[in-house]
C-alpha cells in the first residue's frame, strides 16, 4: 500500500535557512522538495566523490577481505585509490617487460656491456645479430637489446612482488568495506542537504524562504513537535492534492514486500492511485512457475533463495525470499507438468495420471490465467477510478467487464459440455447493459452523441487490445514447454554420446548433464523472470490503469557513520 503523506509549507528566515535544515536533517522525517536545477561546484565535487566511492564499493565487493581493517572509511578509501593507481602502473610496466623478455630470449644469455663495446669498436649490429642467429623482419633495422633475459626476469619478479603487496592493501580495504559504504551514504546526505539548501522560493525581498516539505501522516506528531520547537519558522500543514508531485513510499506485508523489487524495476505508483504490488505478486509467482515448470530446477532456485535469505543482507535477503517463492511455484508446476530435470515423472505415479497436466491443459490454462489477470486488472482500475473521481467515471470500464464476463460464461461452459441452466435472456440483458455503459457512459458530462462516438472508438481499441493482451499469455505455455524439451534433449545427448567404457562413460555423461542442465537452467530462469515482467508491466499495468510516480519519498537525514 502507498503510505499516506502530509504536506507542509515552511516559511523560514533566509538567514536561518541552513540552521533550520540541519535541525530537520537531524530529525530525519521530512522530505524537502528540491527546486534548484543548477548544481554548484560543491555539488559537482560531491557527485564525483559519490561516483568514486560507488566504483570502490563495487570493486572491493568482488575481493576477498583480508587483514586488519583500517581505522576509518576515509583512510581505507585513500589506500584503495593509491593501490588501484599503483597496480594499474605496475600492470602496464609488466606488459612492457613481458614484451621485452620475448624479444631478448632469442639472443640467449649475453652480457649487454660487451654488446655495447662491440658496437663502439665499429662492428655493425646486423653482423652481431647474424652471429647470434637472429633473423629480423625485412626492411627492419636491428635494435640491440640493452638487457638480457635474466635482468628482465629479475625486474618482472620485483614488479610482481610490488603488485602482490598492493593487492594486500586492496584486501585490507575490502575488510573495511562497511565503513566505506557508510562514508558513501554520508556523502549522499551531504549532496541532498546542499541541493536542499539552494531550494525554495524567496519572499519579502528575499528575507524569507518558502519551502515545500512532506512527511508521513504517521509521523505528524513528531514532525509538528519538532517544527514548533524550531525558531525562525512558520508552517502550514495540508493534505496533498492531485496537482502536487507528492513523494511515494510503499509499505506492504512481509509476504508482498519482496515483490516491491519487481515493481521498482518499472516505477513506483503515483500518489493517490493504487499500489499494485500485493495484487501482481501471486500472478508473478504463478507465471514464473508456469514458465520454468520443472521440479528439479525449482528446487535448485529454492535452495539458492534459502541461502541468500539466511546469509544475505538488505536487498539480497529480499531477492532470496523472492527466489524461494518463485522456486516453490516452479516445484508445484513442475510436478503437475510431470517434469524433473527433463525426466518424465508421470510414469512414477501410474494410479494418478489424471492429476498431471497435458499440453492442451497447459495451453488452455495459460490463456485462462491471462484473461483472469486482465479482468482483475480492469476491476482494480474501476475501483481506483470510482474512489478517486466517483462511480460515474468507472461505469464504462464496468460495462466492458460485464460484456467480457457475459461472453465467457455464455460460450465457454457449453464448449466444455457444462450446462449452467441460465436463460439466454439473462445473458442478453447483462451483455446489453454492458454495451450501453460502454457506448454512452464513457465520458460523464458530455452529450449522447459525443459519448457514442467516443464509445465506438474505445470499443474498437478495447476489443483489439483485449485480444492481443490475452494472446500474449500463450508465451507462458511456450516457454515452459521449450525448457522441458531442452532438458530432455540434454538427457538424451548425455546418455547417447557417452562411450561404453567404464568410468569414462559415466564421467562424460556427468559432464554433458552438468553443462547442458546448467545452460538450460540459466536460460529458463532468465526467461521465467523476463516474460512475467513483461506481462506484469504491459498487460496487467495497462489494464489496471497504472500511473507512475515522478518522485520517491526521500527524507532529509544524516547517516550514522561508523
Amino acid at each position: 500500500m502507498i503510505v499516506r503523506m502530509s504536506k507542509y509549507t515552511l516559511v523560514v528566515l533566509a538567514s536561518r535557512r541552513e540552521e533550520v535544515l540541519q535541525q530537520l536533517q537531524d530529525l530525519g522525517l521530512v522530505d524537502i522538495t528540491i527546486t534548484s536545477q543548477e548544481l554548484s561546484e560543491t555539488d559537482h565535487n560531491l557527485i564525483s566523490q559519490i561516483d568514486a566511492h560507488r566504483e570502490a564499493i563495487e570493486h572491493l565487493g568482488r575481493l576477498i577481505p583480508d587483514g586488519e581493517p583500517y581505522d576509518t572509511g576515509t583512510e581505507a578509501f585513500e589506500h584503495y585509490k593509491a593501490a588501484r593507481q599503483a597496480i594499474s602502473t605496475i600492470e602496464a610496466e609488466l606488459a612492457k617487460q613481458q614484451k621485452g623478455l620475448a624479444e631478448v630470449q632469442p639472443w640467449g644469455d649475453f652480457d649487454p656491456e660487451k654488446l655495447r663495446q662491440l658496437v663502439e669498436h665499429g662492428i655493425e649490429p646486423e653482423l652481431i645479430a647474424e652471429a647470434a642467429g637472429i633473423q629480423p623482419p625485412a626492411q627492419t633495422a636491428i635494435q640491440l637489446p640493452d638487457r638480457n633475459a635474466s635482468q628482465i626476469e629479475a625486474r618482472i619478479t620485483e614488479l610482481e612482488a610490488d603488485q602482490k603487496s598492493w593487492q594486500a592493501v586492496l584486501a585490507r580495504a575490502a575488510a573495511t568495506l562497511p565503513k566505506i559504504e557508510a562514508d558513501s551514504e554520508a556523502l549522499k546526505d551531504q549532496l541532498q542537504f546542499s541541493q536542499t539548501a539552494q531550494s525554495g522560493q524567496g519572499a519579502a525581498d528575499d528575507s524569507l524562504v518558502v519551502l515545500e516539505a512532506w512527511a508521513r501522516e504517521a509521523d505528524n506528531e513528531k514532525v509538528q513537535a519538532a517544527l514548533d520547537a524550531t525558531s525562525s519558522l512558520l508552517y502550514i500543514k495540508d493534505r496533498p492534492t492531485p496537482d502536487d508531485q507528492t513523494p511515494v513510499e510503499l509499505h506492504n506485508s512481509k509476504i508482498a514486500r519482496p515483490f516491491e523489487f519487481i515493481g521498482d524495476l518499472y516505477a513506483k505508483p503515483r500518489y493517490g492511485t493504487m499500489d499494485l504490488t500485493r495484487w501482481f505478486a501471486p500472478f508473478y509467482m504463478i507465471f514464473f512457475g508456469f514458465c520454468l515448470a520443472d521440479l528439479g530446477y525449482g528446487l535448485i532456485i529454492m535452495l539458492a533463495g534459502i541461502f541468500l535469505a539466511i546469509k544475505g543482507s538488505g536487498g539480497m535477503k529480499a531477492i532470496g525470499t523472492l527466489s524461494i517463492y518463485c522456486g516453490a511455484a516452479a516445484v508445484v508446476f513442475g510436478f503437475f507438468a510431470g517434469s524433473m530435470f527433463g525426466i518424465d515423472i508421470k510414469a512414477w505415479f501410474p494410479a494418478a495420471q489424471k492429476i498431471f497436466f497435458t499440453s492442451n491443459v497447459l495451453f488452455a490454462s495459460a490463456l485462462a490465467l491471462g484473461v483472469f489477470q486482465i479482468l482483475f486488472g480492469m476491476t482494480l482500475r474501476a475501483i481506483t477510478t470510482a474512489r478517486a473521481y466517483g462511480l460515474q467515471y468507472a461505469l464504462s470500464t464496468i460495462g466492458w467487464i460485464l460484456v467480457i464476463v457475459t461472453g465467457i460464461v455464455m460460450m465457454i461452459p457449453p464448449m466444455l459440455g457444462i450446462q449452467l441452466g441460465i436463460p439466454k435472456s439473462v445473458f442478453y440483458a447483462t451483455g446489453g447493459l454492458g454495451i450501453v455503459m460502454m457506448l454512452f457512459l464513457n465520458n460523464p458530462g458530455k452529450n449522447l452523441l459525443v459519448n457514442f462516438g467516443g464509445g465506438l472508438w474505445n470499443t474498437y481499441n478495447d476489443i483489439t487490445g483485449f485480444l492481443s493482451d490475452a494472446l500474449s499469455y500463450i508465451r507462458l505455455f511456450a516457454i515452459g514447454l521449450s525448457g522441458g524439451v531442452l532438458a530432455a534433449v540434454f538427457n538424451d545427448l548425455a546418455f547417447g554420446l557417452s562411450p561404453d567404457i567404464p568410468v569414462l562413460g559415466q564421467l562424460v555423461t556427468l559432464i554433458i548433464l552438468a553443462i547442458g542442465h546448467g545452460l538450460n537452467l540459466f536460460m529458463s530462469t532468465l526467461s521465467s523472470m523476463v516474460h512475467p515482467l513483461r506481462l506484469t508491466f504491459v498487460e496487467f499495468y495497462k489494464n489496471a490503469g497504472f500511473e507512475a510516480s515522478q518522485r520517491v519519498f526521500n527524507p532529509l537525514k544524516k547517516s550514522n557513520k561508523l
